[in-house]
């Protein structure tokens, strides 16, 4: 009996063995596979892709895990270690036609969640806004001091922003509401007729200003403008003093200024007068072409200027696209945006605009130091407009297009560009080092504030290229087709 017993025993403790042993192995591969799970998701990448045939458009594809080696093809090296400027933005204008075609459309609500929700939209995080009248005119052009012919106000006594009350402002505090982060930027075309040598707001000098009084009535006009629309709860984050100080025309508000009167307006004038308001909006300077840089380049020699001076503005419609990098080297305290590029119904094939859109603005620009990039209209209708009282540009795209008359509305190649930066790089992100211009791919990249990295490369070429994509150590492989862009979102 004691032998059956011990034999019984010994089974039992067999048997509880094996148990053991089996939820040892169990506890294991349940631990491999977290460690596995956990390592993929820490390390994924999440992927936004547009084709040049239009087939993918920001269409969201599978994530990517990281490879244990490198493929075939070309590589795209990132380091963060390696850090440049932190980036403000990406964005359009919203000009007064912009802000009108939006307001009056039947989806309007729907176009704005498009564009400046960051999780139903792109994202839009940086506007530059019209200052009154511009060439994009769905009303008679107007200023915030208009006085009638021969009278002024020097003391802004007759300041208002009421007209910008209907659907302007409007616009912009439902931008605001979709993405409070939004940074706004201020342009005028030209100030109040009776501050110019035309006493038109069409074309003209600014007034001869022996005593400077003309010089501080501008720059008051410039607190004012600031306080007004913080009292609409809209914080300006910069101001332009001129858009394109260097042209004017008949056709539609415009001003020349030259750069000994632009230095002058700084440091005698608005600079101390923002001081003095307590007022904290960046100040840019100039806000024209690559290839008129000696403009800015004057004004910053003057030190009791640039003390007061934030940035360079930059359009794309001349010169050099990377004389930002250029001025950088001479002057590398001072920040440099990138404001105005127009898109055109003259070149309507959607690869091309993709790929010069991507190779020339949003990837080459933050490569060149610029902190911000802007296209001009946000909206337009199917006629280039409205254009009330104004003669301009006759074929400028918007980022959005909202037909006359209908219900519908187009997403124009832009918003496709815009979308691939601003939907993976966030305000304030830093611009980080990533390999560029090889063998016909560009490429920017960017560290988040959240500790992210995103990525976008540009394939300029026909073919179809296999990437290895080397983030933190990490290989990963993907296949970019001819014309096309990607974006990709790191998570450490």
């Amino acid at each position: 009996m004691k032998i059956c017993t011990n034999f019984k025993l010994l089974k039992v403790h067999a048997v509880l063995l094996r148990c053991l042993r089996s939820i040892a192995f169990l506890l294991f591969i349940g631990a491999a596979c977290t460690i596995l799970v956990d390592a993929q998701t820490k390390h994924k990448v999440k992927v936004l892709l547009t084709t040049g045939d239009q087939s993918k458009l920001l269409s969201q594809e599978p994530d990517l895990h990281p490879s244990p080696t490198n493929g075939n093809g070309p590589e795209i090296v990132v380091d963060k270690s390696k850090q440049y400027q932190r980036m403000e933005g990406f964005g359009a204008a919203i000009s007064n036609s912009a802000a009108y075609v939006i307001y009056h459309s039947p989806k309007r609500h729907e176009i704005m969640r498009d564009l400046f929700s960051p999780a139903d939209g792109i994202g839009v995080s940086f506007v530059r806004i019209t200052m009154g009248g511009s060439d994009l005119q769905a009303v008679p052009p107007y200023t915030y001091d208009d006085m009638p012919n021969g009278q002024t106000d020097f003391n802004m006594d007759h300041f208002s922003v009421d007209k910008d009350r209907e659907f302007f402002i409007p616009i912009i505090k439902e931008a605001l509401s979709l993405n409070p982060k939004l940074k706004i930027l201020g342009s005028p075309w030209s100030p109040p007729a009776w501050m110019k040598s035309s006493n038109s707001l069409y074309g003209g000098d600014f007034h001869v200003d022996y005593d400077g009084k003309y010089q501080q009535a501008l720059s008051l006009y410039f607190v004012k403008f600031i306080q007004a629309y913080k009292a609409e709860g809209i914080d300006i984050h910069a101001i332009t003093i001129q858009n394109e100080p260097g042209y004017q025309t008949t056709g539609y508000p415009t001003m020349t200024m030259s750069w000994q009167i632009q230095r002058d307006l700084v440091k005698w004038h608005l600079g101390p007068l923002f001081l003095s308001n307590n007022i904290y909006t960046r100040i840019l300077i100039f806000d024209h072409n690559w290839d008129i840089h000696a403009y800015p380049e004057n004004i910053l020699k003057d030190h009791d200027a640039a003390q007061y001076i934030s940035g360079v503005a930059w359009h794309c419609y001349g010169g050099d696209k990377s004389e930002p990098a250029t001025f950088h080297s001479k002057f590398p305290n001072v920040d440099n945006y990138f404001t105005e590029c127009s898109g055109f119904a003259s070149a309507p094939h959607f690869r091309d605009n993709l790929v010069w859109n991507l190779d020339v603005l949003f990837i080459h620009q933050p490569t060149v130091w610029v902190k911000s990039v802007v296209l001009w209209n946000i909206a337009l209708d199917d006629q280039w407009g409205p254009q009330v009282q104004v003669s301009g540009c006759k074929n400028c795209r918007g980022v959005i297009t909202v037909p006359r008359g209908s219900n519908v509305y187009r997403k124009e190649v832009e918003y496709y560009v815009i979308g691939h930066l601003s939907k993976v790089a966030q305000t304030q992100s830093m611009r980080i080092d990533s390999t560029d211009n090889v063998d016909g791919l560009r490429s920017v990249a960017f560290e988040n504030p959240d500790g992210t990295i995103a990525v976008v490369i540009l394939n300029k070429q026909d073919q179809t290229k296999s990437l290895n994509v080397n983030i933190d150590g990490n290989i990963y492989h993907f296949s970019l087709n001819g014309k096309s862009v990607v974006s990709m979102l790191y998570s450490p």
